[in-house]
């Protein structure tokens, strides 16, 4: 079978066929030869669909963007809420990659920013203030559409409208059904307090504490950016083409000097056909995440050159932190079994209960398929007594770990019976780090992931910590009588060895790369981009998406990653004055 797309990033990158201008192209024959694209975007995700959008505002610029996925017609987990982290499990949808063995050890539409000692961290560390925090906030408020939640309840009380954009383009709401479990969890905050305190907004760029989940949907139905950033109107701009079944393989050199320009594209129908190129007039913009970008640059050439020629690739630009400096949130699900008949596994093991759902979703977009597998979210900082010197948080008002709780079991499996309370717990400021790495010179082969999870005693401290932290909430006064106890092979994690022994076995990614292809001062000789994003030592050439940063945010990666890409659409406007 044929796999087209990456788990990281597949829940926010498929493209609408439905959408009906021919500028929207399945055949990479398609594409028109008489038409000069200014700029030429690799990917149709987070970033590239931002940078495609708003590069085409101007009718006398030509976008195109090559993106590797299908269209997302007749896929029903693409627009139900509830049903998307099935796009992150093994289905044709995704590239379906693997990870090297990991020593230690889905999006699902959540929106959250980061501290915004997070993004002051990025500007210190290439220099450039336009990455702090109050520079960075505009951003995310152009990209964001504040919507009412899908049963119109009253929000007061539930977040800080002041924090928050009204008329972006990805819509951001609360939860539209309520949960049976949601006075429990706001009682809980208020009884154990301190690390579990309520906050009423986690995207004021003060995360710590507990509060209501925020979720890319709009009246019962996922926003992503592909609905957003390429929304009908959008699409029948005459100047913005997508042709979707592309697979790129490298970024070709188009001119010869001290930076050299790589404005050339070579692709292919994805699962096979004949190579074909395109040319930017102006620039390429790699967009295709953190695995895909430095997969395409170190087949281009352009990353170490030692490594480049043992695999006998001719080595053109050498940038030797291609690849490096990965950061990854490793994630944790901890179950608690429940009192209680009313938890998604009563709905997942009933195919009646399914279809009553999923008719009750089409018909009127309410019920319990118009939310995503959570409610409530919070972030935690681990005692200062814990904390080592070289802190991997942001700052002191940065977060060491997430927790988020579930009424069950989020993706995956459920056991044949029982009923239970998920709350999982996940790394947000790691220290350990991996790397992407290629395997052949075959561009269309697979790379070498090393996702570094957990790989360092601090990152094993902080998700033990977080277990203990989790165990401390669900003792709360008001989870009595409600749970039983802790349930299957987390019931056996009773000390610090144990707790160890269930996270090496247990532990995974909660797929949100990012760092391969880090910003750094610009002269610098380390890193892959300037803090404007152009990849050093050349010209023509520039990344756009969260392998850019330098540090993964205490974050969902699908926020910063609208953040910055609206950034990088007016860098390269100013540039260009267009």
């Amino acid at each position: 079978m044929c796999v087209v797309r990456l788990l990281a990033v597949i829940s926010s990158s498929l493209l609408f066929a439905s959408l009906s201008h021919a500028a929207l192209l399945t055949e990479v024959s398609d594409i028109p030869s008489n038409i000069k694209f200014d700029f030429v975007i690799v990917g149709g995700g987070n970033a590239g669909n931002v940078v495609a959008n708003r590069l085409s505002e101007n009718d006398q610029v030509n976008v195109l963007v090559l993106e590797a996925g299908p269209s997302n017609e007749g896929v029903i987990a693409s627009e139900v809420p509830f049903l998307a982290p099935e796009l992150t499990q093994p289905s044709p949808f995704d590239w379906n990659y693997t990870t090297i063995p990991q020593p230690g050890l889905g999006d699902w539409l959540v929106y959250t920013r980061g501290s915004s000692e997070d993004f002051d961290r990025y500007a210190n560390v290439t220099r450039d203030q336009g990455w702090s925090w109050s520079n960075i906030l505009p951003y995310f408020k152009k990209s964001e559409k504040w919507t009412v939640p899908a049963d119109n309840h009253n929000t007061t009380g539930q977040f800080n409208p002041a924090v928050h954009g009204f008329r972006g383009e990805v819509a951001v709401s609360l939860a539209g059904f309520p949960s049976p479990i949601d006075q429990r969890v706001l009682e809980a905050t208020s009884q154990v307090g301190h690390d579990f305190e309520f906050n009423v907004d986690f995207n004021s760029g003060k995360p710590l504490g507990l509060g209501w989940a925020q979720t890319t949907i709009k009246d019962g139905v996922r926003s992503s950016s592909a609905t957003a950033y390429l929304a009908q109107q959008f699409m029948r701009r005459k100047n913005l083409y997508v042709v979707v079944n592309a697979q790129v393989s490298r970024v070709l050199q188009t001119s010869y000097g001290k930076h050299s320009a790589f404005r050339g594209v070579e692709f292919r129908k994805s699962c096979g056909g004949p190579l074909t190129t395109v040319t930017a007039t102006k620039e390429v913009i790699l967009s295709a995440g953190t695995v895909g970008t430095p997969h395409i640059l170190l087949n281009s050439g352009i990353g170490d050159s030692k490594s480049l020629k043992a695999l006998g690739i001719k080595p053109l630009v050498d940038l030797p932190d291609v690849g490096q400096n990965l950061a990854d949130h490793p994630v944790v699900g901890n179950l608690w079994l429940a009192n209680s008949t009313n938890t998604f596994e009563t709905l997942r093991r009933s195919e009646s209960l399914e279809d009553d759902a999923l008719a009750q979703w089409q018909t009127n977009k309410t019920g319990p398929y118009v939310d995503t597998i959570l409610d409530h979210i919070g972030f935690v900082r681990l005692n200062e007594t814990l904390v080592v010197k070289q802190d991997p948080a942001a700052g002191p008002n940065s977060p060491h770990y997430e927790v988020i709780v579930s009424n069950g079991i989020p993706p995956g499996p459920s056991p044949a019976t029982g009923n239970f309370l998920a709350v999982t717990t996940i790394v947000v400021s790691p220290s350990s780090r991996g790397s992407i790495s290629l395997k052949s010179n075959n561009p269309f082969d697979a790379p070498v992931i090393d996702p570094g999870l957990l790989k360092t005693d601090f990152d094993k401290l902080v998700m033990r910590e977080a277990i203990k932290g989790a165990s401390r909430f669900v003792q709360a006064p008001a989870w009595s009588g409600y749970l039983v106890g802790p349930a299957g092979a987390f019931a056996d994690a009773v000390d610090d060895a144990s707790i160890d022994s269930y996270v090496a076995n247990n532990a995974g990614t909660l797929f949100h790369p990012v760092g391969t292809s880090s910003m750094t001062p610009k002269g610098t000789s380390n890193g892959v981009t300037d803090p404007d994003l152009l990849v050093k030592k050349v010209t023509g050439l520039r990344v756009v998406d969260v392998s850019v940063l330098p540090f993964v945010p205490s974050a969902h990666t699908q926020a910063p990653a609208y953040a910055v890409a609206e950034r990088a659409s007016d860098l390269i406007k100013q540039h260009y004055r267009i």
